[in-house]
């Protein structure tokens, strides 16, 4: 049996149900319906039929769906990866712990979670991912990521290399800043009571500091105990870009706090080492005092122009270019703050008045205690004289003091040793600013990938979680980086920047940024996402095990269609979705 087209003289065609066969040697041909009438697919499952096919009065029942598993943000992120080359910079011997970082890695961008919750995501009996699949892990046990992590760490400085050899060249900008994180137990070495720098007072922590190339990209980090001070990180990060990368000329960025007068002494000109940083106001302070013998004092604040960079120097800072820059919004809104702080200190102030002439505040020692109390809670009892008696208070402003502070208002210095053929006046400010992606990052990594709270009972286990987090914030950076146009974030910042007539000004974000947050539509009509929910949408495309009815043993793979959002994700991080259905090696 089968089915003829056959072309007729009115220029249509017969479509003919025919049986066939030989008597003798003649072929005899026998119509046993006409399906000219029918619809083509009901025609087409007359063909199926003919091959072999089962007709089903059920679309339900053609295949049984055995496993679905969340597949668009693992076929999204390994693509990234891949694309990267993350596998072979990893190692480029194929081995087990080899994998498990690389599945490890991927696996804190699309859901981060603890060790042993990342070893069971990946386990074929209890994976929540088609993560594990798709790179033929196998079983894992919470076990073998604890071995992974110390193997991870050994490799740390080849992989930290390789990363530097692609991003960082001679001659070029690094970017260093430091940040913390809370630390849950009391075994590691590394923890120590410090400065938080997220607010998270009271608990112990771990210091790390991030090393990444002029555009954001992260590089490296290295872990330092909690109670390390910024200062204290420069001279190890010096070492690693010197030995370990094998940079002879670069110029680190580093903030005020960061890189000071004593770590530039100390460090960076016996390293040969340029840099860029920021006076602090004490230091800011001696500019505006006059020199040896008269000479006028190198900054005048009145004499600023705002929004403008003027370079001076100075004889306490021989042989660095000073860039002062006046930012009028930052001056009005440091005074309109000011301002509130003294008010709310004198309302503390008639409080303690009050209590005193009422008796409930008795003796020049308890009102000296509530004094010091209230007036210091704000940071500005250096700007209040305070008289009291055994039954009587009194203050004032000091004025001189407040007008004297106020002259700095909205003033910073960025200092460098770079000469003016190596880079501009508005370029060293403009590069100082760019700390802001190192601040960006170190967010990404808290909220994102959940770096914090750490959990590890040995040094090594730590500094390993915080290194696997870095490895993750390099890939993530680059995914957002391609994914821009869909996300909230902008996608033309160097127009945006462009548009500026000074560094010094504010930075706008572009057009296109501003139309996506006001439409909350891409310029195709997508909805637009953060990183996070783009993720959780991709992750909607699933990959799903199936096998025909009637046949368990006859298992195959298909994936979801993608949706025209999701098309458009993968077609912008230039990802197949089919390539990765499969096991991948």
């Amino acid at each position: 049996m089968r089915i003829d087209v056959i072309p007729n003289q009115y220029g249509t065609k017969a479509v003919l149900l025919r049986k066939t066969w030989c008597e003798g040697r003649r072929v005899r041909h026998k119509t046993v319906a006409n399906l000219t009438g029918l619809d083509p697919a009901v025609v087409d499952g007359f063909r199926a039929v003919l091959r072999g096919g089962v007709v089903l009065d059920d679309p339900r029942k053609a295949f049984a769906i055995r496993r679905s598993l969340p597949h668009g943000h693992v076929a999204a992120v390994l693509g990234t990866m891949n694309g990267l080359g993350l596998r072979r910079v990893l190692g480029r011997k194929a081995e087990r712990m080899r994998d498990l970082a690389f599945a490890a890695v991927a696996a804190r961008i699309i859901d981060p979670a603890s060790k042993l919750a990342t070893a069971r995501a990946l386990d074929p009996e209890t994976a929540s991912t088609s993560l594990g699949s798709l790179l033929g892990l196998g079983p894992v046990t919470g076990n073998e990521t604890l071995d992974m992590l110390d193997w991870l760490l050994k490799r740390q400085p080849w992989i930290e290399r390789s990363l530097a050899n692609r991003h960082l060249k001679d001659g070029t900008l690094i970017l260093h800043d430091v940040s913390s994180s809370c630390l849950e137990g009391s075994k590691c070495t590394l923890a120590a009571f410090g400065h938080s720098r997220d607010g998270k007072r009271g608990k112990v922590q771990i210091v790390y500091g991030l090393l990444c190339a002029a555009d954001g990209c992260p590089v490296a980090v290295e872990v330092f105990p909690g109670n390390a001070s910024d200062p204290s990180t420069v001279s190890s990060q010096v070492d690693k870009v010197r030995k370990r990368f094998g940079i002879g000329r670069v110029a680190l960025v580093g903030d005020r706090g960061m890189l000071t007068t004593a770590r530039i002494r100390e460090d960076l000109a016996p390293a040969g080492l340029d840099w860029i940083s920021a006076l602090k106001t004490a230091d800011i302070r001696k500019l505006l005092q006059e020199g040896p013998d008269g000479a006028p004092a190198p900054l005048v604040p009145e004499a600023l122009v705002p929004d403008a960079v003027a370079e001076v120097t100075g004889p306490d800072f021989p042989g660095e270019r000073l860039m002062v820059c006046l930012n009028p919004r930052l001056r009005q809104e440091r005074r309109r703050k000011r301002e509130d702080l003294l008010k709310a200190t004198e309302e503390a102030l008639h409080g303690i008045a009050a209590s005193v002439r009422s008796g409930r505040l008795k003796g020049r020692e308890a009102i000296d205690r509530r004094v010091g109390r209230d007036v210091n809670r704000r940071k500005v009892g250096k700007h209040f004289e305070v008289d009291v008696a055994d039954g009587s208070i009194a203050w004032r402003r000091r004025e001189d003091r407040i007008a004297a502070e106020a002259r700095l208002d909205g003033v910073y210095v960025i200092r460098t040793s770079l000469g003016p053929e190596a880079m501009g006046t508005e370029a060293a400010v403009d590069a100082y600013k760019s700390l802001a992606g190192v601040e960006r990052a170190f967010r990404n990594a808290k909220t994102d990938l959940r770096i914090r709270p750490v959990h590890g009972c040995s040094a090594d286990h730590v500094k390993a979680h915080v290194f696997m987090c870095m490895l993750a914030l390099h890939v993530e950076w680059h995914m957002r980086r391609r994914l821009a146009p869909m996300l909230f974030e902008d996608d033309d910042r160097e127009g945006a920047r462009a548009r500026r007539s000074s560094p010094v000004e504010k930075a706008e974000v572009s057009e296109s940024a501003k139309a996506k947050a006001d439409t909350k539509l891409t310029p195709d009509g997508l909805p637009v996402h953060s990183f996070r929910t783009l993720l959780d949408d991709l992750g909607t495309l699933t990959l799903n095990d199936a096998s025909l009815p009637g046949r368990p043993d006859s298992l195959f793979r298909i994936a979801t269609e993608p949706t025209e959002l999701q098309a458009r994700a993968f077609g912008l991080l230039g990802v197949d979705p089919d390539a990765y259905i499969s096991v991948t090696g």
